[in-house]
């Protein structure tokens, strides 16, 4: 799964205007926070921590309008602690964008 950053992007310049430097840093500080909720996930063994990530990380995409990320977090969710397959789709969908952004 490929992530949108066409609502991230849009959301930025709505918040931020044009000006690219700081739409750069606040794009950069979004993937950092979003990558250390999933590595919180990637560590959770008990459903309480799993659910308070996935919630963290819901609630960071939703602060930036990501709304990929919104969805992938509710699917994480509603999945057990240590899901594969939601946190290889977390992985890829955040190491897509950085590769896209270099």
């Amino acid at each position: 799964m490929s992530f949108d950053y066409g609502a991230l992007d849009a959301a930025l310049a709505a918040a931020v205007g044009d000006d690219e430097s700081l739409i750069a840093e606040l794009r950069g500080a979004f993937l950092e926070s979003a990558e250390r909720q999933v590595d919180l996930l990637r560590r959770a063994r008990c459903d309480a921590n799993w659910h308070y990530a996935a919630w963290r990380l819901k609630g960071l995409a939703a602060s930036f309008g990501a709304t990929d990320v919104i969805a992938l977090a509710e699917e994480a969710s509603r999945s057990a602690p240590g899901d594969p397959v939601i946190l290889r789709k977390l992985e890829n969908a955040i190491a897509t964008d950085q590769a896209d952004r270099s």
